[in-house]
């Protein structure tokens, strides 16, 4: 298993073979794949190297972050690893582990609540109560 590279701030216009030129001098045993734009085909500005060992990606990592390709400074970082829970396509499956807390929701409901009037009403009820208060009945 390879050690994925995130390389970003490529230009768009990005000549691959020159790129991969430059991460072969650099390391051997690298593979690179650019992210296109799938209208245009043309780079969206970041891609994905591969290394085969831990030694050429720290290399790569050194030696090509901050360097100036085609007048853009590249980032190259290590790639984190896709949480497939936070992936677009598995975003109705529950977290298995869920590190958030735990909040207790408040959700509005149109039940009656002996407690407290409706507020859609409250301020009707008021002047209700105050008329009926007001009233005298005849005994």
């Amino acid at each position: 298993m390879g050690i994925r590279i995130y390389i970003g701030n490529l230009p768009k216009g990005l000549n691959l073979s020159e790129f991969e030129g430059i991460l072969k001098a650099t390391a051997e045993g690298v593979r690179f794949k650019p992210v296109l734009d799938k209208e245009t085909k043309e780079c969206r500005g970041f891609g994905f190297a591969t290394a085969n060992n831990e030694k050429n990606a720290n290399l790569i990592i050194e030696k090509l972050n901050g360097f100036e390709f085609q007048g853009n400074k590249l980032r190259v970082e290590r790639s984190e690893k896709k949480d497939s829970s936070s992936s677009k396509r598995n975003s109705s499956n529950v977290n298995k582990n869920n590190k958030r807390k735990n909040i207790k929701k408040i959700v509005h409901s149109d039940a009656p609540n002996s407690a407290s009037p409706d507020p859609r009403w409250a301020g009707e009820l008021s002047k209700l109560k105050e008329l009926l208060a007001n009233q005298k009945t005849p005994a």
